[in-house]
């Protein structure tokens, strides 16, 4: 349906949402194909940011050229294998990215506290096993609601009141007791965030002890401007998943054209700032980039 309530303003939303997605796409873009090319920058934190770089593109990708059909086309149809196919994309990668930011805290969190280790307890290996293990973990945690959406009968209405196809948005069209549904979706939510943000809030409590431990008052600024990047790239991607997925379950006053531009915010925010964040923060990525530009203009 696109955003119910405010289609008169779809081609005028269109205009910010496909800024964002161009942003994210030449961003992200960008950022992996100077960490493959600058070997420099072949560190555990710049492996988990190339990871974090690609899932943050099939987020993107998996949402904003549909939602741009609607917006711009009035191409509301979608088949039902493309819709769940969609929904288990958004929902696993999301869960991947999560558990990413979590690498990237402990990254943060050796770099910062034990420092003489980091390369002795971050090895290549360590790295892709992390990675993998966030990979695992979102692809096995979201598998079950694909099946779990197509067990239903849909005998009413086929018109999803959203600009994706969000789990819960789908499975409310069910002509069924979604119970189950809304209990796994719950179940899983609270492992992936309350688990990792527990674990992300524990290794910035460690390093701000160890930063304000520093004798240099330098020192502590610069451990604290690296630190900072990272820290709004957890806040753009948790703050909105939290409010959205809060009013979704326990709001009912909240109007239905608000949840929506929140979820999407979720969805399009994260991806076009944290290459941005990186890229202006991370002084190594900000020399490559600039020597890359300046190298072609001469």
């Amino acid at each position: 349906m696109g955003i119910p309530g405010l289609e008169d303003l779809h081609i005028w939303i269109s205009i910010p949402f496909c800024s964002m997605y161009i942003v994210a796409l030449m961003g992200n873009i960008l950022i992996l194909f100077i960490i493959k090319t600058e070997t420099v920058l072949h560190e555990p934190m710049f492996y988990f940011l190339s990871m974090l770089a690609i899932t943050d593109l099939i987020l993107s990708t998996s949402t904003l050229p549909k939602m741009l059909g609607v917006f711009w086309f009035n191409y509301h149809e979608i088949s039902f294998h493309a819709c769940v196919t969609q929904m288990f994309f958004i929902h696993a990668f999301s869960g991947v990215e999560s558990g990413l930011l979590v690498a990237m805290a402990l990254d943060q969190y050796v770099a910062i506290c034990n420092p003489l280790r980091h390369s002795s307890i971050l090895t290549n290996s360590v790295v892709a096993w992390v990675g993998m293990v966030a990979l695992l973990r979102g692809l096995v945690l979201m598998t079950p609601h694909p099946f779990l959406v197509r067990r239903w009968p849909y005998c009413q209405s086929t018109v999803v009141p959203h600009t994706y196809c969000e789990h819960m948005a789908v499975v409310k069209l069910a002509c069924a007791d979604i119970s189950i549904n809304s209990l796994y979706s719950l179940v899983v939510i609270i492992l992936i965030i309350g688990t990792d943000v527990t674990c992300i809030s524990l290794s910035y409590v460690q390093i701000l002890r160890t930063v304000f431990n520093l004798p240099s008052k330098d020192a502590r600024l610069k451990t604290l401007s690296t630190w900072g990047s990272h820290a709004c790239v957890i806040l753009t991607f948790y703050i909105p998943a939290l409010f959205s997925f809060l009013t979704h379950h326990f709001s009912k006053h909240i109007p239905r054209h608000t949840h929506i531009l929140l979820a999407n915010m979720h969805l399009l925010v994260p991806p076009m700032l944290n290459p941005i964040i990186y890229g202006v923060r991370t002084r190594q990525i900000r020399e490559c980039v600039l020597r890359l530009f300046m190298t072609k203009i001469s």
